[in-house]
């Protein structure tokens, strides 16, 4: 199967678990044998990847600029202009190959935002339009001529155009950084790219990428699979953005299938956006099934027992929750310390929360992890928290118990519909949750059971599994395409 995957994180430019799912689920339809052709953004000024050489437009030659202005003088002679490969691949995008792929190839799209969590200005014009109609937009040299069928495709998805005939542009001089500028951006390249690749299916991850598949699906003819691993109300409750609800509810509506990463997720997919059960299919994350080598010890003294929260510091994650619950810790088992590794929005304020109940001394924020760090920081726990308000999944916890650390989670997770060797508390209760840590901390052979049967269930919730299903996904929507 050929598939055209659309997402907007891949190792080793990661924000969250995004990322490591994209990951973790590509090298495993890689291994199946699945060509893929993995389009994913990347500032052009950033470091390169080891698997994506980034040729962004601000390094575009003087040669290349006029060689690229000749074809646009040429193809505007035609009343339907076509994109090349090599156009797409010289001037506009990175291509390349990575290490332990064999049929897989990537594609990075010059993007200002690189991060799917990050803030944007909820009021700022231009819905997901990259350039407003009627703007006075200054078409760069080395920009494409777009055609009017790729325009037209793009309008039906809410991604407009600056002018009358429209332009893939060459420049970044139209990017600040904005989520939703930067999503119509990767929404006009796929478009062109969509006509000059071949693919059996394309799969959008989240709604950065719906409007690009939903485009690409029109003018290929090709079934389009949503998948989500979160939603509005999962990051920002009831008050959710009205722009990135729409944007997610037209992917839901406009593709071919969709894969939740849970039953919750499910759940909220029917109620919330109104899509019939039957369109969903349930596929759970997995993980490795790699070992993870012991690393190098850490500097808290032995005697103290390390409680790990590892994730965003937002909202949706729940950091009050473990900041609150520690407290009513300390106030039974002097012995212990709190880790908060992770960044985000309520950083600030939770070092502050920690201060104010007097624990300031006990909570060691570290920041955002990668790699390595993030398995020396599981290594070193003895009880890992994930007080999620809404979590869709939550691979924390696997990565947890492959290390051999006792997880206590959130029922309000779609993790815990697969998990039995793990403690269930509801996140708002606090000293549920508090007293679960201390009794992890303070039973030893409740902390064993719980070590010792916690990996055995990492044995069914791997990513080869989870890639059967996706590929079981595709064949059904090539069925429907093709009946």
């Amino acid at each position: 199967m050929r598939v055209l995957m659309l997402g907007w994180e891949f190792p080793p430019f990661i924000a969250g678990g995004l990322g490591t799912a994209c990951n973790g689920l590509t090298r495993a339809l890689d291994r199946l044998g699945h060509e893929i052709l993995f389009v994913l953004p990347r500032s052009a000024d950033g470091m390169a990847s080891e698997h994506v050489r980034i040729v962004g437009p601000n390094a575009i030659t003087e040669t290349v600029a006029k060689a690229a202005a000749e074809r646009s003088e040429q193809m505007q002679l035609s009343s339907e202009p076509q994109v090349s490969a090599e156009t797409l691949g010289t001037e506009s995008v990175a291509t390349g190959a990575a290490p332990g792929f064999q049929h897989t190839r990537f594609v990075a799209v010059p993007s200002g935002t690189t991060s799917p969590y990050a803030n944007f200005d909820a009021s700022a014009p231009g819905s997901l339009d990259v350039l407003q109609e009627g703007s006075d937009a200054t078409v760069a040299p080395g920009t494409v001529r777009m055609s009017r069928r790729q325009r037209q495709a793009l309008a039906s998805a809410g991604v407009f155009v600056s002018d009358s005939e429209g332009f893939v542009a060459a420049s970044q001089d139209h990017y600040g950084g904005d989520m939703l500028g930067d999503a119509a951006r990767y929404a006009r390249f796929v478009a062109a790219l969509s006509e000059v690749e071949t693919f059996d299916v394309i799969h959008a991850h989240d709604w950065m990428t719906y409007a690009a598949g939903v485009v690409a699906s029109r003018l290929s003819g090709k079934p389009l699979v949503a998948h989500v691993h979160s939603t509005e109300f999962d990051r920002s409750g009831e008050n959710v953005n009205q722009r990135l609800y729409d944007i997610e509810r037209m992917g839901m509506h406009c593709a071919d299938r969709i894969i939740a990463v849970s039953r919750l997720t499910k759940s909220i997919c029917t109620r919330r956006y109104g899509v019939e059960a039957d369109k969903i299919e349930v596929v759970y994350n997995g993980i490795d099934d790699d070992r993870v080598q012991p690393g190098a010890g850490s500097t808290i003294a032995s005697t103290d027992k390390i409680v790990l929260f590892l994730g965003r510091i937002t909202m949706q994650k729940g950091p009050e929750y473990f900041v609150r619950a520690a407290r009513r810790v300390l106030d039974k088992y002097q012995d212990v310390k709190f880790v908060v590794a992770g960044s985000g929005d309520m950083a600030v304020k939770m070092i502050e929360e920690a201060a104010y109940l007097g624990i300031g001394h006990k909570v060691l924020f570290t920041g955002f992890l990668r790699g390595r760090d993030v398995d020396r920081v599981f290594q070193m726990a003895d009880c890992y928290v994930m007080p999620s308000v809404s979590e869709p999944f939550g691979i924390a916890p696997l990565e947890a118990m492959k290390n051999d650390v006792p997880v206590i989670i959130s029922k309000q997770s779609g993790v815990s519909e697969v998990l039995t060797h793990a403690l269930k508390v509801d996140f708002w209760d606090i000293d549920g949750m508090a007293n679960k840590i201390i009794a992890v901390l303070r039973h030893p052979p409740l902390s064993q059971t719980l070590r010792q049967h916690g990996p055995l269930e990492l044995r069914g919730l791997t990513w080869d599994g989870a890639a059967k299903r996706t590929a079981h996904v595709y064949e059904a929507v090539r069925g429907m395409a093709m009946a």
